[in-house]
């Protein structure tokens, strides 16, 4: 395995605090959900990360497979909840539109090799519920 790049970044403050990645394209205000704080927060964060991750997975997947996949978009969402044992979880949802592909078992074929190659999702897997689905479609993780 080889390293092909690795993010660094400061914060200081915590959930009401600040975070700058070194090179300065990230510089954020931090604050707590719902605080009304005038930053963003970790799971506003890891959203727009997860759902940028996968879509690049999704990319490299119909690259490999010679599918035109129109625009797509991913919409995302990060839960965070409290467990009774004084500790905090979270869970995701990645709604993936592929519009290029009106094939429904295509669209889940693509999304599900994506999920198999994204680094966010090999991270995230057996410790994070994730539920994921292509043009409608359920991929993968709980149904509701």
């Amino acid at each position: 395995m080889s390293h092909i790049y690795t993010a660094k970044a400061h914060v200081a403050g915590g959930r009401n605090g600040h975070g700058r990645s070194d090179d300065g394209h990230l510089d954020v205000a931090l604050s707590r959900p719902a605080s009304g704080g005038p930053g963003t927060n970790p799971e506003q964060l890891f959203a727009v990360a997860y759902a940028a991750c996968f879509e690049g997975a999704l990319s490299t997947v119909a690259r490999r497979a010679r599918v035109d996949l129109g625009q797509t978009s991913v919409e995302s969402s990060v839960s965070l909840s409290s467990v009774d044992d004084g500790s905090f979880r979270i869970d995701a949802t990645l709604a993936v539109t592929i519009p290029g592909v009106t094939d429904a078992g295509q669209a889940v074929e693509l999304a599900t090799e994506a999920d198999r190659v994204c680094p966010y999702s090999n991270a995230l897997r057996g410790n994070v519920d994730v539920a994921i689905t292509a043009n409608g479609q359920w991929v993968a993780g709980p149904r509701d």
